[in-house]
């Protein structure tokens, strides 16, 4: 195909191009889908900044997925985009790069803060390439595509692992940016380069938090399996000539000492303010500088220098020391600071655990997450108050859960998730897990059914996470249709509970009467902001006093059509915005069974500037739905018609229309209109002529009484309706009544026009404070009996079919350990929102016991207490993350907001910012004292 040549301005001058705005759309779709066809390690992506990539779609019209994994969307874009835009100028990624001098104009690198999406786009090689070759500019960013993690994931290294190189000979100080799958050896290679020294004279240290820890021996190690860290320290000493190596010496004797590094002196000074455990050297140091090119053993790269399986003690004023932020890692210090404050698990991990580790367990990570927390949990218990850096733990974490990987903000709760989830598979012991089919309740009693569910889970899984932290629920699913009955008992690690809004807003909605029993009247009701559809529904059967063989069908109407019904009861109503147009129509319960007609009307427009021109049909007024009644023919349409538009007659001729009188029934005004014959204000062409009101009941054997034709889905075609057309039997039957001078002087179309807005804001509109909510309320919305969404439609084993069905949760069985998730973080196809709303939640004597439905009486005591919280502040995109967790030995709260750790009175512990809460459950008093010790309950 010959791409056709043109010649576009552009800002910096003519110039010829080779292709319209249509061509260069289809060519680097093209690429594009070539490029996702060949996804491999190693390949090119360029970053290219967003405000640039949205011009050059505006201008070639297409909505373009750019993102390599991304299923690919092309799609035209009539309202995100304008209907013309002129050609964007060079290529230009000023707005994403850092402007320092250090950086080099050779070598920019993006700012820190960037997203994906909001603020730059990836494209493939190929793509930069045709755009740059069309559009020149700049600066080029190129980002190569690596693996990440265990499961060899392939993902585009965006930011490059930035280093800050230190010369002990000058004192200087140089960035250096890589690929975190770069080698020591090439590190080595770049740094003997730039420092132009021989490589066996160099020797790199690691020199985290400005200490010398670990001698960087060149070889394939990359530099994420050495721990190293985004924009941390490395140290370069340089052997003197005629020196020895650094790090030899002589005994008296002669002979050579070995290579032992040792740990530099702590500060004296913490962030907690108090004194340091020791004087700072570790005698359990040991270092992992001559481990070779591969680690073969679960512990060779920790960093911590502790034998984690040896029991330990804690030591004094031991849970006291912070967590170093690595860049980004508050939401994993957080969650972590809880669950090291957990005491069954301080005192689990303190032991020795050897026989507990499952290296098998495919749905594990042979033990080595298991291994890094339990090192990371005995250095804060034994170090003081001295902060703690967790570069081992991250980057265990980034290697078995990718997603966690980098220095981008992320999900306290859903690291929690992952990691007691990652816990529990390395140290299950059961190492071959037997099959159970599961059998349905069946009638069954609950309490045989739970137990044996319960038996089941318990013979596979059984680890300290299951003995602490695991319970029970009970879920019951009932069929809509056939009433089918479905129990199950289910585990679970956690409950995330919603937060049922108090804020309010009023919506105004206009309800007609699909039987023409009386006046569409608008109705404004309040509702929860953060509701759903189910929920405006409601609030509108009782303003307008709902008749029990009734139902409201909602809908949206744009531009004179029904743009979409609300049929999902639990769409949220943040899907509504304020200034759209909401109808109900007032439907008999049986209308499954019968026909929906659905009616839009159309006026005869004529063109009177320029009279050659055919007139031309245009929608007006607000369609109307009402039902058939077993239809055959036109007929029957014809009538359907006449009975919904009965309520607008004009007062003139409601004596010619048997059956109708004046007066205020069933919704109908006490008075009508009157409005002079004369009134119509639109002329009409020669079909448009006035007849004689007809009474279509006893109109047989004449025309119909109104213009009515057939359409379909989308309004484009048209079929006349006779008086013999045949209906067919379909759910929804869709027509257009054309208006004539003769339904202007018969019906005031007034009621039909002019729909009010949802929700119209202004000064008399009364703000109302957000009111705080329980932890009870939110139980309460998380237990409550619902419909499930149309995405979690269920399998009827009667129906054999998917079905909506009702799902009702009740608490069965508790942990000793029960975890909370406030569910403040919301997420749509149209909005994300975070609830700052205040949770009153109880510090002591949290009673569950209404809540929990077992009549086992052996249950152990449902009263449970607060021992720590993760916070999160700030908003979507961003935010902090702390946690206040309580020292059980010293009954005081402490605050931890990464490496400072500082002691907080309980009252200042309630913050609308808590995001998730860890209860202990509190046992029977024993000899006045209440409490007593947690037993992890092992198998033998």
């Amino acid at each position: 195909m010959k791409i056709p040549d043109s010649t576009y301005m552009m800002e910096n001058g003519s110039i010829e191009l080779p292709c319209t705005p249509e061509e260069e759309a289809r060519i680097i779709q093209e690429l594009i889908s070539k490029a996702e066809s060949n996804l491999k390690q190693g390949n090119l992506y360029y970053v290219i900044s967003n405000r640039w990539f949205m011009d050059w779609q505006r201008y070639i019209r297409k909505l373009l997925g750019a993102y390599p994994f991304n299923e690919l969307a092309t799609e035209s874009l009539p309202s995100l985009l304008p209907n013309s835009a002129n050609r964007p100028g060079p290529v230009d990624n000023s707005d994403i790069i850092i402007r320092e001098a250090d950086s080099g104009d050779d070598d920019p690198q993006l700012l820190r803060t960037l997203e994906e999406g909001r603020d730059y786009v990836l494209v493939p090689q190929e793509v930069w390439e045709k755009l740059s070759e069309w559009y020149k500019g700049g600066p080029a960013l190129p980002r190569k595509m690596i693996s990440v993690g265990d499961a060899k994931q392939l993902s585009v290294e965006v930011f490059p692992l930035c280093l800050n190189l230190f010369d002990t000979r000058d004192k200087s100080h140089k960035a250096l940016w890589l690929s975190k799958k770069a080698s020591l050896h090439e590190l080595y290679t770049i740094v003997c380069k730039l420092k132009e020294i021989a490589p066996e004279k160099a020797h790199i240290w690691d020199y985290f938090d400005k200490k010398k820890h670990t001698k960087l021996v060149a070889s394939n190690q990359t530099l994420e399996d050495s721990n190293l860290q985004m924009d941390q320290d490395i140290l370069l000493e340089v052997q003197p000539e005629g020196s020895l190596p650094s790090g030899f010496g002589f005994d008296s004797t002669g002979n050579d000492l070995a290579l032992v590094p040792v740990e530099p002196l702590r500060s004296s000074v913490t962030i907690a303010g108090g004194p340091t455990l020791s004087n700072g050297f570790s005698t359990g140091y040991s270092s992992n500088a001559y481990q070779g090119s591969s680690l073969n053993s679960s512990y060779g790269d920790m960093e911590d220098g502790y034998d984690s399986l040896r029991p330990a003690s804690k030591g004094e004023r031991g849970g006291l020391a912070g967590l170093s932020n690595l860049g980004n890692t508050c939401f994993m210090n957080s969650a972590l600071q809880c669950l090291v404050h957990t005491p069954p698990l301080v005192e689990y991990f303190l032991q020795d655990y050897t026989d507990e580790i499952n290296r098998q367990n495919p749905l594990g990570m042979h033990g080595e997450l298991a291994l890094a927390f339990g090192e990371l949990l005995r250095k804060l218990w034994s170090s003081g108050r001295t902060p703690v850096a967790p570069r081992a733990f991250k980057g265990k974490l980034g290697r078995f859960a990718p997603q966690f990987s980098g220095y981008n903000q992320h999900d306290s709760q859903e690291l929690l998730a992952f990691l007691l989830d990652g816990l529990h598979e390395d140290l299950n012991r059961v190492k071959q897990k037997p099959y159970f089919e599961t059998k349905d309740s069946d009638g069954r009693p609950d309490e045989e059914v739970a137990n044996e569910l319960w038996r089941y889970h318990r013979v596979r899984n059984d680890s300290v996470i299951v003995d602490i932290c695991q319970g029970q629920y009970k879920s019951t699913l009932v069929c809509p249709d056939c009433n089918k009955i479905s129990i199950t008992f289910d585990p679970f690690m956690y409950l995330s509970l919603p937060l049922p809004s108090t804020a309010t807003k009023t919506m105004t909605v206009t309800v007609f009467y699909s039987d023409g029993s009386g006046l569409p009247m608008p109705f404004t009701v309040t509702v929860l902001k953060h509701g759903y559809i189910k929920d405006l529904a409601q609030a509108l059967e009782i303003a307008c006093c709902l008749r029990i063989d009734e139902y409201l069908l909602l809908a949206e109407v744009y531009d004179h059509r029904v743009f979409r019904y609300f049929e999902n009861p639990t769409e949220i109503l943040n899907s509504v915005k304020d200034d759209e147009h909401i109808v109900a129509y007032r439907l008999p319960k049986r209308v499954a069974q019968l026909t929906r007609l659905e009616i839009s009307h159309r006026y005869l427009e004529k063109c009177i500037i320029d009279s050659s021109k055919a007139s031309e049909r245009k929608l007006f007024l607000t369609p109307l739905v009402t039902f058939l009644e077993d239809p055959h023919n036109g007929a029957d349409i014809d009538f359907a018609v006449h009975k919904v538009l009965a309520p607008l007659r004009r007062k003139a001729f409601i004596s010619s229309a048997p059956g109708l009188k004046d007066g205020a029934e069933n919704g109908s005004p006490s008075e009508t209109i009157e409005v002079p014959m004369n009134s119509c204000t639109i002329q009409f062409g020669r079909e448009g002529q006035s007849t004689e009101c007809i009474d279509p009941v006893g109109n047989s054997s004449m025309e119909l009484t109104f213009h009515l034709c057939l359409t379909d889905e989308r309004g484009t075609n048209c079929r006349p309706v006779t008086k013999d057309t045949v209906i067919e039997p379909v759910r929804m039957q869709k027509v257009i009544l054309d208006w004539t001078e003769k339904e202007y002087e018969l019906y005031d179309a007034s009621y039909l026009k002019d729909l009010p807005e949802v929700h119209k804001s202004g000064l008399t509109v009364k703000k109302t404070k957000q009111e705080a909510i329980s932890l009870f309320s939110c139980l309460e919305a998380f237990l409550k009996e619902e419909p499930l969404g149309p995405d979690d439609m269920w399998y009827c084993p009667r129906c054999k079919e998917h079905r909506q069905a009702s799902k009702k949760l009740d608490l069965w069985r508790l942990p000793d350990i029960l975890v909370f998730h406030l569910k403040r973080f919301s997420y749509s196809r149209w909005l994300k929102n975070k609830l700052d709303t205040f949770v009153n939640f109880p510090i002591h004597n949290l009673d569950l016991s209404k809540y929990v439905k077992s009549t086992d009486l052996s249950e152990s005591s449902h009263v449970y207490e607060l021992y720590a919280i993760s916070n999160h502040y700030g908003g979507l995109g961003g935010g902090h993350y702390t946690a206040y967790c309580k020292l059980i030995d010293d009954d005081r709260w402490y605050h931890f907001d990464d490496s400072h750790v500082s002691p907080v009175a309980e009252s200042d512990i309630k913050t609308s910012a808590a995001y998730v809460l860890f209860y202990r459950r509190v046992k029977a008093q024993q000899n006045g004292v209440v409490g007593g010790s947690f037993q992890c309950h092992r198998s033998s």
